[in-house]
């Protein structure tokens, strides 16, 4: 069938790819352990809530790395695996969001706005890291809108961050915490919808070289 390499959705078969997810690996299992001891320290929900999606992508994109070059089905079943999780985190986040409300205790504004600028450098370099690569299967778009989405909620962490200093009030924390919750299901959703057509597809497409970089 003529064309058909033209028309395949690049699925991470690339040395620089595979490359590009170790070193986005290594900033995001690196950036957990920081982002969880400054919100247990701070007493942030909205700090716990992201470095718990950081652990999260470390290990999925771990997942994504072992699964590349796999049939489109296994590739598939692994981005339902990590829709999965991202899945669990969101609701973990709003399980202790909620325990949280009844404290009400503001957490520390200087050290949410100053951990949240440094993780959000870290999410900034995977973006542009994997910025080449951000189109491609379930597997290979799933790691792009995980990085990106943890970019976004960095922004999200320093306003709520400034909010908390300005109204000494542990609110702004609290609801960014459920955004980021809400962020994490959407994507866990778009993922999913994603990974079942591929599943719907099977292992049908024709073979033909990857056009990766």
């Amino acid at each position: 069938m003529s064309g058909c390499c033209e028309e395949k959705v690049f699925d991470g078969l690339s040395p620089a790819y595979k490359r590009a997810l170790v070193a986005v690996i290594a900033i995001n299992a690196t950036m957990f352990f920081v982002e969880m001891w400054a919100g247990v320290t701070s007493g942030s929900q909205a700090l716990k809530a992201d470095a718990l999606d950081f652990a999260g992508d470390a290990a999925t994109y771990a997942l994504s790395l072992a699964v590349i070059g796999a049939s489109v089905r296994t590739r598939a079943i692994a981005s339902l695996v990590k829709s999965g999780s991202l899945a669990i985190i969101a609701i973990a986040v709003l399980g202790m969001t909620l325990l949280r409300f009844a404290d009400g205790a503001p957490p520390v504004a200087q050290t949410m706005s100053l951990i949240a600028l440094l993780a959000l450098a870290a999410n900034v370099a995977s973006v542009v890291i994997l910025l080449k690569w951000r189109d491609g299967d379930s597997n290979v778009r799933s790691v792009w809108l995980c990085s990106r989405n943890d970019a976004i909620g960095n922004v999200a962490v320093i306003a709520a961050g400034l909010m908390v200093a300005v109204t000494a009030s542990a609110l702004p924390d609290l609801l960014v915490a459920v955004l980021l919750a809400g962020l994490f299901l959407r994507s866990a959703i778009s993922i999913a919808r994603q990974a079942i057509a591929e599943l719907r597809s099977g292992d049908a497409q024709p073979a033909c070289a990857n056009g990766g970089q």
